[in-house]
């Protein structure tokens, strides 16, 4: 058996609630899908509007070596022939591979939405399924809301699978639109419809009831060979079944081929270059891709991941494109720190007491306000700076930050620093868009002729977390800072009661950081 996938990100993802995609960002999406190995991508729904149309132009140029392009539409309109319909006109136009139509399977839509009888919505399924089929294209029928209509009249809702299935329909998707089966339910509908239907069944979920995926699941189980969902589970209201698990579930839990098995380790680059195009920022809770799904902080955790890495870990991350991380933190014990240092390359199972003093320097610290579970750069530093393998770039001769706001309202931030490197006296000033930005340039550009692979070097995240609000405006701050040099990123801390100061420790972490591992 095999269980064909349809990823719909590119039309029901972007139904999702913060997620708008441009013609190029789209074209980017397809092309990742089909590297991946998806069988159809739906890239939309030409009659909406015309960026869908310029997104299906566009499509075709670049030749996909593994999907088929897939058009979304509805029924013809009660009133008009298939010939004369726009909308299924439109999908012709957009000459996909296959169209995907949805129709109506609930007598409360069929009365209520389209304003027509039962039997004008037979032939309205039958006639749309048989016209498309007639041009030559590969259809898959959305049964929209088929288990809130088979629950309302089962009869009737075999019926409109049996239209679709009389016009040639190539797959009958069953939909959980309103997301709120129980696997259970959904089990047993699907047992009594292929008692009552001949062609390949589909599955396509939406997760109001937390079960999208698990209904995923357990539909592939009781015979369904097609299933639809998004990447990250993005989609209108709580989303849309997450492909995210439930290619790996197939593959690596019910032992079912779904994408070719080299593909699979592509999986959280996958999720996460979806994430990045779209500018959504990933949940490191996802599981199998997102950045928390193999973190270990509970030291118990971390020494047994040590010595089986299966007793605390499902599968082994890399099955999956994604990675193991050891989490320090004043949870930590003697394993997370021996773990954690072998990854950067510092031995200490032949010194324990390095590394007893190191776990109570992180818990002393952390006592303090600071975290290195987010800011794996200052730990490292940390570290580094109690092994002697630390070096000393630059040293802070002083620095001077302040914010104007003009007579417009306009603020201006500028920042003056001096620094030693190397026996010299560097003392240099530049604006930003606002202190902390103003610091970063001035301490960047001072080191700059020195350090020039600094040049790279940006902030791409800025956190700051009141440490305890009972304090007001004494409390301390924790600052962390996410920085980049266009291939990795790295994460520092800060802790002050001064949101500067706070500031700059985290600034010094992140530029050490750089050049240590330059």
């Amino acid at each position: 058996m095999n269980v064909k996938i349809l990823d719909t990100t590119l039309r029901d993802g972007t139904q999702g609630e913060g997620i708008s995609l441009s013609v190029d960002d789209k074209l980017k999406i397809a092309a990742a899908l089909d590297n991946f190995g998806v069988h159809y991508i739906e890239g939309g729904w030409p009659y909406s509007n015309p960026k869908e149309v310029a997104f299906f132009q566009k499509l075709r140029k670049l030749k996909l070596k593994n999907s088929k392009i897939t058009a979304f539409g509805s029924t013809r309109h009660k009133d008009k022939n298939p010939e004369k319909d726009e909308n299924l006109l439109s999908i012709l136009k957009a000459k996909p591979d296959c169209a995907c139509i949805f129709g109506k399977t609930w007598d409360l839509h069929v009365k209520s939405v389209l304003n027509t009888t039962m039997d004008k919505n037979l032939e309205m399924i039958y006639s749309s399924v048989k016209f498309l089929k007639s041009k030559g294209l590969e259809v898959i029928y959305d049964a929209e809301h088929f288990f809130d209509g088979y629950n309302a009249n089962p009869e009737y809702a075999i019926k409109t699978l049996q239209a679709a299935a009389n016009g040639g329909a190539d797959n009958l998707s069953l939909c959980d639109t309103n997301g709120g089966m129980l696997p259970n339910q959904l089990k047993e509908i699907i047992d009594s419809v292929k008692n009552n239907v001949s062609v390949p069944l589909g599955i396509h979920t939406h997760n109001d009831s937390d079960c999208a995926t698990a209904n995923s699941i357990v539909a592939i189980e009781s015979g369904c060979t097609l299933v639809q969902g998004t990447f990250n589970g993005w989609g209108e209201r709580c989303g849309n079944a997450n492909l995210s698990s439930i290619i790996p579930n197939i593959k690596l839990k019910l032992g079912i081929n779904c994408v070719p098995d080299e593909k699979l380790k592509w999986l959280t680059e996958t999720s996460r270059y979806i994430s990045e195009i779209a500018n959504i920022i990933p949940n490191d809770k996802q599981p199998y891709t997102g950045h928390s799904a193999f973190a270990h902080k509970g030291g118990i955790h971390a020494s047994a991941v040590a010595k089986k890495s299966s007793t605390y870990e499902h599968i082994d991350p890399s099955v999956v494109g994604n990675q193991r991380r050891i989490l320090i933190s004043e949870l930590s014990g003697r394993a997370n720190i021996l773990l954690k240092s072998k990854e950067l390359n510092i031995d200490f199972e032949k010194d324990t007491d390095k590394a007893k003093k190191i776990l109570q320097l992180v818990k002393n610290h952390e006592k303090k306000g600071y975290l290195y579970e987010g800011a794996e750069g200052s730990f490292e530093l940390l570290v580094k700076r109690n092994v002697g393998k630390h070096k000393t770039f630059f040293k802070l001769g002083g620095f001077r930050v302040a914010v104007e706001k003009n007579i417009r309202g306009h603020l201006k931030s500028e920042a003056t620093i001096k620094v030693f490197v190397k026996n010299k006296t560097e003392l240099t000033a530049a604006e930003g868009d606002g202190p902390v930005n103003a610091l970063d340039n001035a301490l960047r550009k001072a080191l700059d002729k020195f350090y020039p692979k600094l040049r790279n070097v940006r902030l791409s995240d800025f956190k700051v977390r009141i440490i305890d609000p009972s304090d007001g405006t004494g409390a301390k701050v924790r600052v962390l800072i996410q920085s980049t040099d266009g291939k990795d990123e790295w994460n520092t801390v800060g802790v002050s009661e001064n949101i500067i100061e706070a500031s700059w420790q985290a600034l010094v972490d992140s530029i050490e950081y750089k050049l240590l591992k330059e």
